[in-house]
């Protein structure tokens, strides 16, 4: 069985939203970015990593809006690993109203590790692949 687990906790400021009163739907994306890196630090990706040349970059997302988020909503977004591949694992991220508990908004990302110099896709690192096979096997969150 899949666990969620906590990648993220934010608010909506007044200035993330548009016209129309709720937050516009670019920053969604940034805060489920920014979810992303909590997760694949979770899962073993350090600074040391990008100090050494090897980076993540998100090759496909696929978003749901489902609920407004207005100013002042505080944001939970949960995540779990899908799929591990060769070079790329597929998460799924849950954004949540932190105090209504509905769901406002879903992305299913594919994130491919790759070389920062040669900017090509590489397989993915034995501790990345190992906390993410860890966290589907045991259906528990990945060490902090």
């Amino acid at each position: 069985m899949e666990m969620e687990f906590e990648c993220y906790r934010g608010v909506v400021h007044p200035w993330l939203c548009d016209a129309m009163g709720h937050m516009t739907t670019r920053h969604y994306t940034a805060m489920f970015d920014d979810a992303s890196y909590h997760m694949f630090s979770m899962l073993g990706f350090t600074p040391e990593h990008l100090a050494s040349g090897i980076g993540l970059a998100d090759v496909k997302l696929t978003t749901s809006f489902l609920a407004e988020l207005n100013a002042g909503a505080l944001v939970i977004i949960h995540g779990k690993v899908t799929r591990i591949g060769t070079k790329s694992l597929t998460a799924f991220y849950r954004m949540s109203n932190l105090h209504t508990g509905e769901t406002a908004a879903t992305v299913e990302a594919v994130t491919a590790q790759f070389n920062l110099k040669t900017r090509r896709a590489i397989p993915l690192l034995p501790e990345i692949r190992e906390g993410a096979a860890r966290h589907l096997a045991e259906g528990t969150a990945p060490p902090a």
